[in-house]
């Protein structure tokens, strides 16, 4: 069973950084699995904000592309989300995610760490 457990959530002043780790475990074949970072805001629909293939090419959302930064350590199994400049609006809860790269779903959830930016 592949389990995701996200932490590194916490308060932090507007225009600081926090970095977010994903510990997996459980995987079959890891090399199989691509992972992704969501967030839900409040009043908000969860959003996909990272997403990491197998290959470590990236893609961002319009809203952190050039403040957050995805990676994964393939030997720790840890995936990361370095989060720079921060600003109130990127209070959340932040999950891990990993699906099977030849899959678009997501189906494998963490269970979030909460983010909250203060002005």
């Amino acid at each position: 069973e592949v389990k995701l457990v996200e932490s590194g959530g916490g308060p932090v002043q507007a225009g600081g950084s926090l970095k977010l780790s994903c510990l997996a475990s459980g995987y079959p074949t890891k090399w199989a699995y691509c992972h992704g970072w969501f967030r839900q805001r409040p009043g908000y629909e969860r959003e996909e904000i990272a997403d990491i293939n197998n290959a470590q090419q990236t893609k961002y959302s319009d809203s952190v592309r050039g403040r957050f930064t995805i990676s994964k350590d393939y030997v720790k199994d840890i995936v990361y989300l370095q989060m720079n400049n921060l600003k109130p609006e990127d209070t959340a809860m932040y999950y891990c995610a990993a699906r099977r790269c030849r899959e678009s779903t997501y189906r494998i959830w963490g269970q979030g760490t909460q983010v909250t930016v203060s002005a």
